[in-house]
């Protein structure tokens, strides 16, 4: 199978075409979106943190039964 080769000039052109037509975000949108992502690991980090603490007690109720 026969690939088409570009030139790299022509390429370079290309490249700089499309990334002109990405909308980028604003740095405040940026900013908002980190803070964001931040929030909802902390809020991932307590709940695992809680269902893991949870488990451990219930494992250490039904083994220490025979006790």
């Amino acid at each position: 199978m026969a690939s088409k080769i570009t030139n790299p000039f022509t390429f370079l052109q290309q490249v700089r075409s499309e990334t002109a037509k990405v909308t980028w975000p604003s740095r405040r949108e940026t900013l908002i979106s980190t803070v964001m992502v931040v929030i909802f690991a902390i809020i991932a980090m307590i709940f695992f943190f809680a269902a893991d603490q949870l488990m451990a007690l219930g494992i250490d109720l039904i083994l220490g039964l025979g006790r």
